[in-house]
């Protein structure tokens, strides 16, 4: 399969057995074959892989065929919430409300799950990520934020198959759409997994993205890190890096966001599914004003199936979340740009991808007609990814001051949103 649309999910590396490993996690981190496979243990493989299709109607029809609420933005589902964690400690150890480590503590707490699938930054390389199963109330704090560089959950399948007992599973968008096409040919290698959670999801980036951040400070030796945060502290956060000699280096979220067009992976431009659509439940930061200006963090939830209807509802009676309820259309507007990016954006940079008769991914529908304008304001997009993504800017960008770089890095996205608001949100419902 074509790299650029491998999402690295882990699936065939975690079903091979060992005969296929990630290479190079600190560089290009893609699956290498280092051993036969036989024709069976190839077509599995093969099906699970999620970067080349992933049909949207038929699994939506399979998971949620009667799901009271749709929209082709956010996908099925039966509640939108804005809410957070009423434990303080989980809301503020968490990227936003804390909803989902909240979701995996109550579950395991209430002995209706063993263990929770989940990813950490790892405790021997900790610049790294690592997926694991978590079995206590601290390991899944410890997995708790974002993580915006590689991850690859199902590289650990043979540890989820040869689980004793019953698993939550947390992923993003490839990974978990990788899990339910297993899960419809009942692979054995999913039997354990009885809830799956995940984050909206934007972008992923290169481990390149850590480097660079690096060497923009002075510190050129990236195995000197000792802990790595990406949503450190009061919502919503700041990418911290800690160093072993105790330097400590920090800089606001919005203004790491610079980071994104130098050293995005190329699977997320061609990713459609923003708010992770074939979850139970999913969560999102609630990016609007009222709730920015408060702090603390808030979630935009989304309960999809009817056990992750009948969860949130069981929590909510507990005492363990606060949600309060939102329109669809609140919903849409308070992510349009996120929506704007993927839905359309991702399907019109497919086009352009399919006119070089590059390989494309089939998600078994398209979005099309769209305006002259978004057509034409994604030809600047896709030609600053392109431009941005060379080692010439990237060298370039490295000379100047984070500071000075995230600063104008938010005002000029700043400016470019307001001055494309109408085209973005032009029959944006």
């Amino acid at each position: 399969m074509a790299s650029e649309l491998c999402n690295r999910c882990g699936s065939c590396v975690g079903l091979s057995g060992g005969k296929i490993r990630f290479s190079n996690r600190e560089g290009r981190y893609l699956p290498e074959i280092t051993g036969d496979q036989g024709d069976e243990q190839y077509d599995r493989i093969w099906h699970a892989c999620s970067g080349k299709e992933f049909n949207f109607p038929e699994y939506r029809s399979r998971i949620f065929g009667d799901a009271p609420g749709f929209h082709t933005y956010t996908g099925p589902y039966r509640s939108l919430s804005i809410g957070h964690a009423i434990n303080s400690g989980l809301r503020a150890a968490g990227a936003s409300g804390g909803i989902l480590s909240a979701l995996l503590i109550y579950l395991l707490e209430k002995k209706r799950i063993d263990g929770a699938v989940v990813t950490r930054m790892s405790p021997a390389q900790p610049w790294l990520t690592e997926p694991f199963i978590a079995t206590t109330r601290e390991e899944i704090l410890e997995a708790a934020q974002s993580k915006y560089i590689l991850t690859s959950v199902n590289e650990i399948l043979d540890q989820i198959s040869g689980f004793k007992g019953s698993l939550a599973y947390v992923g993003l968008p490839g990974q978990v759409q990788s899990i339910r096409k297993l899960q419809r040919v009942n692979d054995p290698s999913v039997k354990n997994i009885q809830y799956i959670f995940g984050p909206f999801y934007g972008n992923t980036l290169h481990f390149s993205s850590v480097r660079s951040f690096l060497r923009s400070h002075g510190e050129k030796d990236h195995t000197a890190i000792r802990k790595l945060y990406f949503r450190h502290g009061e919502w919503p956060g700041n990418m911290r890096v800690e160093l072993k000699n105790g330097r400590v280096i920090e800089l606001k979220k919005f203004h790491a966001n610079y980071l994104i067009p130098f050293h995005i992976v190329r699977n997320s431009l061609f990713c459609t599914d923003f708010t992770n659509e074939f979850t139970d439940i999913s969560g999102g930061d609630a990016w609007a004003p009222v709730y920015e200006e408060r702090g603390m963090g808030f979630s935009l939830v989304v309960g999809r199936s009817e056990k992750g209807e009948k969860l949130l509802k069981d929590m909510v009676q507990e005492g363990w979340l606060q949600l309060s309820p939102v329109s669809e259309k609140e919903c849409i507007e308070m992510h349009s740009h996120g929506y704007d990016f993927k839905k359309r954006g991702a399907f019109i940079r497919i086009r352009f991808r399919k006119l070089w008769f590059r390989q494309v991914p089939d998600y078994g529908y398209k979005l099309k007609n769209f305006s002259l304008m978004r057509i034409l304001m994604e030809v600047i997009i896709s030609t600053l990814f392109l431009l941005l993504g060379t080692r010439l800017a990237r060298w370039t960008v490295e000379q100047f001051p984070p500071g000075f770089v995230g600063r104008f890095f938010e005002r000029s996205r700043d400016s470019w949103k307001r001055s494309t608001h109408h085209i973005k949100r032009e029959e944006l419902h």
